[in-house]
């Protein structure tokens, strides 16, 4: 296992720091500056991008992963994030069309820098997820992508917490109430005050 860790750890840091420095900091200023930022990709992807919505809206961002039944419609001053792997996901490249049409800053993450997703992209951030000869044995499908992205916006949030003077104090007050706070989860109904009864 210790060989196999190794592995892994070395692709996902090579494929983190081939991210170009210029489109990385692009992403960075079109995240404090947009109103509102949107999220999405499909499948393992997808939940690599519902990942970092939740620490946006831990950082104080108002942040919508798109599919959902609340999301609200796409304006012109937001920004959507979109990932995937060999940028043809369908569902992700038509997201990328439609908001671009309509005025949005897309920055997509993915692979291929030839695809129609970076292509139909304001920003295209290229993960160089090289894995171990295409023999499959090391991080096969996606994963490689999929957990270098991770990585990637794990360390994206380090920064926006030193630019925005961000600690994780207050990020723990965004937290999701029952998480960060348990004594206020009570399932006796007479201790819960009667305003506050259904």
């Amino acid at each position: 296992m210790r060989e196999t860790l190794g592995k892994i750890l070395g692709i996902c840091m090579s494929a983190v720091e081939s991210v170009d420095p210029a489109a990385k900091d692009r992403l960075l200023d079109l995240i404090f500056s947009s109103e509102r930022i949107f999220v999405y990709g499909s499948g393992r992807s997808g939940l690599i991008g519902q990942l970092f919505a939740v620490r946006l809206v831990q950082l104080g961002f108002d942040v919508h992963f798109i599919g959902e039944m609340t999301t609200p419609i796409i304006a012109k001053k937001d920004l959507v994030i979109l990932l995937s792997n060999t940028g043809k996901t369908s569902s992700v490249v038509q997201t990328a069309k439609i908001a671009r049409r309509i005025g949005s800053e897309v920055v997509s993450l993915t692979a291929q820098p030839k695809s129609e997703l970076a292509k139909s992209s304001d920003t295209a951030i290229i993960i160089d997820a090289a894995t171990d000869g295409g023999s499959g044995r090391t991080m096969p499908l996606g994963s490689a992508f999929e957990d270098s992205a991770h990585l990637f916006f794990e360390c994206l949030v380090c920064e926006i917490m030193e630019r925005g003077g961000i600690t994780e104090k207050d990020m723990r007050n965004r937290h999701a109430i029952w998480v960060r706070d348990r004594s206020l989860i009570r399932t006796d109904a007479e201790t819960i005050p009667p305003s506050e009864r259904l």
